[in-house]
């Protein structure tokens, strides 16, 4: 079911985004359609990171809490993430 979208503006503003949108061969319900959707979209793939997000964090807290979870020294992650970007480096290089 389509619903309808209503908000005021000035005149000129009005006037100024028809003739853009005039110019472009749409009316401006289609720019506002197009970028409600474009929003909408967005807000799509924020709320599907959100959820990885929030199951990756879930996962790592049950490695924990099942005592399969590995701790390494800040020492130790800060050369192993050294080694990486070298060799991604030298990959591209």
């Amino acid at each position: 079911m389509d619903t309808r979208i209503q908000f005021r503006v000035n005149e000129e503003t009005k006037h100024l985004a028809q003739q853009m949108a005039k110019s472009q061969g749409r009316t401006i319900s289609d720019a506002c359609r197009d970028l409600t959707e474009q929003l909408a979209d967005q807000q799509r793939k924020v709320a599907s990171h959100d959820a990885w997000l929030t199951a990756q964090v879930n996962l790592a807290f049950d490695k924990i809490d099942s005592a399969e979870a590995v701790f390494i020294e800040h020492k130790d992650a800060k050369l192993s993430m050294a080694e990486r970007k070298a060799n991604i480096r030298k990959q591209k290089g």
